[in-house]
């Protein structure tokens, strides 16, 4: 595992900006349509902002707030917030290797005070050997050798928040349904390697690896049709949450979803929790890897 790192992204603050930019749009009055023919922009780009998928430039930020007849300190306050939008994080500089999807997530990751993962296909990104990595990227319609180094190089920089010591590593809650284990990989040895790497990482204090056993049958996981992860993060200056938990469902190929809403994110934690009762404790789910590793 690579040494500790302590780089955060500019993600957390474009949404923070994008709900206070929406908040200020909807107590105004003001539509998406109005507000995208005052700023000359397009729909689509008033959502993205709001959503805080894009670094925000000062002067549009002072253009919105004008328009939304914000007081001088609120225009203060998101003026600084738009100059952080636009700080580059650690992983820009892997430029192509990254889609602009994932782009988003990292700075999440980066940010989050715990992550809860199921996983029902490939071993989680943050749990991959060089080794097994490698053969997943490989499987990436028209990827290079230089793409694939570069998101190995991506994927181990990523790994140095388990060790993470500041700000502290958050908690990292894993469910990999045991299908996921037991598919072979070659040489077997990669495979073998894959699993003991599994067994050794469950020991860290801040990690929690489950397996769900094939003998669970049919759980509600299979309602999320793929793999999932809940991130919560640290609270800010006044105590509540500095960022709503966040639901992040990726389809591997082109794109993904993130869902803060309350109703979404109850329903997918709903789903975490029927996943972590019917899978094997740590201590047995540790037990039942090293088996597979002694098998392999």
């Amino acid at each position: 595992m690579a040494a500790p790192t302590t780089d955060t992204g500019s993600t957390v603050p474009r949404r923070q900006l994008g709900r206070h930019l929406r908040h200020l749009r909807e107590k105004a009055g003001i539509t998406v349509v109005a507000a995208a023919e005052a700023l000359e922009w397009s729909g689509p780009r008033i959502w993205r902002v709001e959503k805080g998928m894009v670094p925000m430039r000062v002067l549009d930020v002072l253009n919105m707030c004008e328009i939304y007849e914000a007081d001088a300190r609120t225009t203060e306050t998101l003026v600084a917030l738009a100059k952080e939008t636009r700080a580059r994080g650690w992983w820009h500089s892997y430029n192509g290797a990254i889609p602009k999807w994932f782009d988003v997530y990292i700075g999440l990751e980066a940010a989050a005070s715990r992550l809860r993962t199921y996983e029902p296909e490939l071993i989680p990104g943050l749990l991959q050997t060089e080794a097994y990595a490698t053969e997943v990227i490989r499987l990436l319609p028209g990827a290079t050798d230089d793409e694939v180094a570069k998101r190995i190089s991506l994927r181990r920089h990523r790994q140095r928040l388990l060790l993470r010591t500041q700000p502290p590593a958050p908690h990292l809650d894993f469910v990999l349904n045991e299908a996921a284990l037991r598919r072979p990989l070659r040489p077997p040895a990669v495979h073998a390697a894959q699993l003991r790497h599994l067994a050794a990482v469950s020991a860290y204090p801040n990690l929690t690896l489950r397996v769900l056993p094939l003998s669970a049958g049919l759980t509600r996981a299979v309602l999320a049709s793929g793999s999932f992860t809940i991130l919560d993060f640290p609270p800010g200056g006044n105590g509540e949450p500095g960022e709503p938990t966040t639901v992040y469902c990726a389809d591997g190929l082109t794109g993904a979803l993130y869902l803060d809403q309350r109703a979404e994110v109850e329903a997918y934690e709903d789903i975490w929790r029927a996943v972590v009762e019917a899978s094997l404790s740590a201590p047995d789910s540790r037990a039942r890897i090293t088996e597979l590793a002694e098998e392999t």
